[in-house]
């Protein structure tokens, strides 16, 4: 791909200044590197999932109930502060 060639120059010796320079490829070969690609991305996920260490039932009911408690906590937190806030500013509103 050649660009017509700027005032200045005039053209002599001067590439391209495109952004980018590819090379078209026929569609059937970018297919089938794909398709290959997607095994490949699958096989190498099976072997990695077999490394996981899962968590005992035990294990996982206890993080849940710790994650659970955080947010009540957090929530009930946030609430008053909004509550508090809130009436602040009706006091200075009103």
């Amino acid at each position: 791909m050649v660009r017509a060639p700027v005032s200045k120059t005039g053209g002599w010796g001067f590439e391209s200044l495109l952004a980018c320079h590819f090379e078209v490829k026929p569609q059937v070969w970018v297919e089938n590197k794909m398709f290959e690609k997607i095994q490949e991305f699958f096989r190498e996920v099976k072997i990695e999932l077999k490394k996981v260490t899962w968590p005992s039932r035990k294990e996982t009911i206890a993080s849940t109930v710790v994650v659970l408690i955080t947010v009540l906590i957090s929530a009930v937190f946030l609430g008053l502060i909004d509550y508090i806030l809130s009436k602040i500013i009706k006091v200075f509103l009103t």
